[in-house]
């Protein structure tokens, strides 16, 4: 794809324009992980504030969770329709109100509410980003510049941890909240004053597709082996890192380890910049070995279940280094499950990409929600009756659920790696017998 520019621009002022573009709507993905990754930290207090058992505080994260999951299709076909600055202007506000109502709730319900309306604005953001990259940037820097968004946009998850704790604990719940509430709404200004869909002109909305376009679609991507295959990787390889930020591996440090809000808070950071490093080495290794991508979501997931199992079988707590080797193991969960991303790239063509990843990507959200109501349904039946937080026991039994998820996902994951093979095969053995 060439660069598109206004007529008479230079080049040098077309890549500057370009990267303002490009540089604003990744402020409003950080925005959008800044507000998503919120709750991870604050779950301690969320219990105390609302009063809640740890039940009741999962349905906080599955609330928001699941409104990303379902909402990734039909973002994608409102994407095409009204293009990226309305999405993001649309998700930045439903971000900010869902803030707002969990900085002011003081009951259950409410507090629900924001975080379906965060989920809900975080759904229509990275897309409309991976939109904007593909329309100001020539087709060759597309996969880099892909990468340098899914990286840097974990930066708001930074923002997240020790900042947000500490401005918790000094202020308090509705200070925070509001201040959360307020970065995003800056945010949103940045995008209104310099985020533009195309370079020149603004493009014309596209009709709205057909029901039975997307069903026809959508059926047709769910045929291809490759973007099962890429929807069972994303399940096995994001949940455990997914949930332990998100909303269980704080709790799991300050009530299970015994570690303080600042210790596990640094620990959520240093799994965030660990990202940050491994994101281009796990790219680099699929661009270079792109048939053995499934070698490496085997590795990852191996490694997590066999660094788990070290530290929920030690014997009391476990030593600061064994839960720093845990969170650097957990940080490779998130770029590994890119790869099913990858899968679904090159097993369909062009024009049907945005109905596969939208595919791909339930798979480790609807994993997530999945460990995320068992993890609390789990601590509820482990904690002993009379105490107000969990033990370590409970927690142990708990995070042992993710068991059943990684032989669920690894068995899935094999079984269409060999179905997308034969596929690949009988394709290519169809091309070399035509004349």
């Amino acid at each position: 794809m060439r660069l598109l520019t206004a007529p008479g621009a230079a080049p040098s002022t077309a890549r500057r324009s370009a990267t303002l573009v490009w540089g604003v709507a990744l402020a409003a993905y950080v925005a959008a992980v800044f507000h998503r990754s919120s709750l991870g930290v604050t779950g301690v207090d969320a219990g105390h504030r609302f009063g809640v058992n740890a039940s009741a505080l999962a349905t906080f994260s599955v609330a928001q969770l699941a409104v990303y999951a379902v909402m990734q299709v039909p973002v994608g076909v409102l994407l095409d329709r009204f293009g990226s600055r309305r999405l993001l202007l649309a998700g930045g506000v439903l971000m900010v109100a869902g803030q707002l109502c969990f900085a002011l709730a003081t009951d259950v319900p409410l507090a629900i509410g924001g975080r379906v309306l965060v989920g809900l604005g975080d759904a229509m953001t990275f897309i409309s980003v991976l939109r904007i990259v593909a329309l100001w940037f020539p087709g060759r820097r597309y996969p880099m510049m892909t990468q340098l968004t899914g990286t840097l946009g974990q930066l708001g998850a930074i923002l997240g941890a020790v900042p947000l704790v500490a401005l918790l604990h000094r202020a308090g719940w509705t200070p925070a909240f509001l201040t959360v509430a307020a970065v995003g709404a800056t945010v949103l200004l940045m995008v209104v004053a310099v985020v533009r869909d195309t370079p020149g002109a603004a493009a014309p909305a596209g009709p709205p597709p057909a029901l039975a376009d997307v069903r026809r679609e959508l059926a047709a991507a769910w045929a291809q082996p490759g973007t099962r295959l890429g929807l069972w990787t994303h399940f096995v390889t994001q949940f455990s890192g997914s949930v332990f930020a998100l909303l269980w591996g704080y709790p799991f440090l300050v009530q299970g380890q015994g570690l303080s809000p600042t210790a596990a808070a640094s620990l959520l950071t240093l799994l965030t910049t660990t990202m940050l490093v491994t994101g281009p080495v796990v790219a680099h290794f699929c661009a270079r070995h792109p048939f053995h991508r499934s070698v490496l979501v085997f590795a990852t997931t191996g490694a997590t279940a066999a660094v788990w199992a070290v530290v929920l079988a030690w014997p009391g707590r476990a030593p600061g280094w064994l839960l720093v080797t845990l969170v650097l193991v957990l940080a490779v969960n998130g770029p590994a499950s890119l790869i099913g991303f990858d899968y679904a790239r090159t097993a369909n063509p062009v024009h049907r990409i945005g109905s596969a990843t939208g595919v791909v990507n339930v798979g480790g959200f609807v994993a997530s929600i999945m460990l995320v109501l068992a993890i609390g349904v789990v601590l509820d039946l482990a904690t002993p009756a009379g105490r107000s937080a969990p033990d370590l026991t409970a927690f142990r039994w708990a995070f042992a659920v993710q068991y059943v998820l990684w032989a669920l996902g690894a068995v899935q994951v094999l079984r269409y790696r060999n179905a997308a093979r034969r596929d690949a095969a009988a394709r290519a053995t169809v091309a070399a017998t035509r004349p």
